[in-house]
């Protein structure tokens, strides 16, 4: 059986934290699928295309990784892709904290799907996409925050 990850979230945009974490757990599993979901809910600065081509701009070079976006509950998604494992970064313990409860939720609903925490790098620790919106937002440099692949 192969190790298929999904690392899932809304990179609005990708940051260099989040470049990390998967170039970091690429050797681990067989397939990574940098899954951006889709909130009917949530208001987007970046639309959902322009995401999708930096992510996958960004992951060229990468064999094993893939880009796909997904709506609904990422177990289900999971399920959906034969994923049995969700990739999570770790900023903070506050970060662990969150992911930990959602973690342990989704492990109820599907016991053969582990969430697996990887820590950030600790240069990467303050960036959030929040940040970098807000950053970019008020006209300020994000270059040491997003990779050179995100041309806002």
């Amino acid at each position: 059986m192969d190790k298929i990850a999904i690392f899932p979230g809304s990179f609005d945009p990708i940051t260099l934290g989040h470049v990390s974490i998967v170039k970091r757990a690429a050797p681990l599993f067989d397939k990574i699928i940098v899954s951006i979901g889709i909130n009917s809910l949530k208001k987007y600065m970046f639309s959902v295309e322009k995401r999708k081509k930096w992510i996958t701009d960004v992951f060229k070079d990468l064999e094993n990784v893939e880009v796909e976006t997904y709506e609904g509950l990422t177990i289900g998604y999971c399920k959906k892709v034969g994923a049995n494992y969700i990739l999570r970064g770790l900023r903070t313990a506050a970060d662990f904290e969150f992911e930990r409860g959602i973690g342990q939720v989704n492990h109820m609903m599907s016991d053969n799907i582990e969430t697996v925490f990887l820590l950030t790098e600790a240069k990467y620790t303050p960036i959030t996409s929040s940040i970098v919106r807000d950053v970019f937002k008020n006209g300020g440099d994000v270059s040491k925050l997003i990779p050179s692949e995100v041309t806002l």
